[in-house]
């Protein structure tokens, strides 16, 4: 089963999910952010931690046993050009891995199936790294342009925001630190990507201007979430966080 709902809709649908799952089969987890499987078999003082801001009571995990499932970091961008209609702009690769780090036989099968319809399908030992690293574009880019609507492009040529996604990204690392995990790739290489790619929409502004709920909780929420039980400040994430939940509890009224 493939999950490629956004996260925010995971728990409503949840439930659901029982037909379609039989003893032996598995769930492809695609969704941005920190998943609600992170600390399943992640080991350490942080094992079997459960994210309010993701899995709100627990209500995923009590449908989806987590050891079903297969993580997936999705690296194509794409645009909703019109409902039903998906622009796909640019990438083909997906990066699969179990949250043990083993390369699994359902990981061979699952990344055979894909590469058999034309896509990359690396599969990772730390398949949390990669979801941090494209997370660490993610927690600033995305709150930035949902408050501003600007483009990428846009965000890192104006020194002010530059400056703020480049803060924003820092908390983010200090954050991924405590984990155990480093990024290997500098805030200035994300800040020269972001460039680029030029003027695409990230998909939270995509989400506002469509009038769909934001992926903020585990995109921006959990690093909040995770920061505060770390005693970490994150003075520029809970900032721009806080914003964007005023923005979006402001449309909820207005509907």
């Amino acid at each position: 089963v493939l999950l490629t709902l956004k996260a925010h809709s995971l728990s409503a649908m949840a439930p659901r999910l029982a037909p379609l799952i039989a003893p032996e089969t598995y769930v492809v987890s695609m969704q941005n952010g920190i998943p609600w499987w992170y600390f399943y078999r992640h080991g350490g003082e942080w094992e079997g931690t459960q994210l309010e801001s993701v899995d709100p009571g627990g209500e995923i995990a009590k449908n989806i046993d987590p050891a079903r499932v297969i993580g997936c970091v999705v690296y194509p961008s794409a645009n909703i050009s019109e409902p039903g209609i998906i622009e796909h702009i640019e990438g083909t690769r997906f990066a699969i891995g179990e949250p043990e780090g083993s390369k699994s036989e359902r990981c061979r099968k699952i990344a055979g199936a894909f590469i058999k319809a034309g896509l990359r399908c690396p599969i990772r030992t730390n398949i949390r790294h990669d979801m941090w690293v494209k997370l660490m574009g993610n927690v600033a880019y995305n709150p930035i342009s949902a408050l501003t609507r600007a483009t990428l492009i846009e965000i890192v040529q104006r020194a002010e925001t530059r400056q703020l996604a480049a803060s924003i990204m820092a908390e983010a690392e200090s954050v991924a630190q405590r984990l155990g995990i480093e990024m290997g790739v500098s805030i200035e290489q994300r800040l020269e990507g972001a460039q680029k790619v030029g003027h695409h929409k990230t998909s939270m502004l995509q989400d506002l201007e469509s009038g769909r709920p934001m992926e903020l909780e585990a995109i921006v929420g959990a690093v909040v979430e995770l920061g505060d039980r770390m005693l970490l400040p994150l003075p520029c994430t809970k900032a721009v966080y806080a914003c964007v939940k005023l923005l979006a509890d402001a449309r909820t009224k207005t509907e």
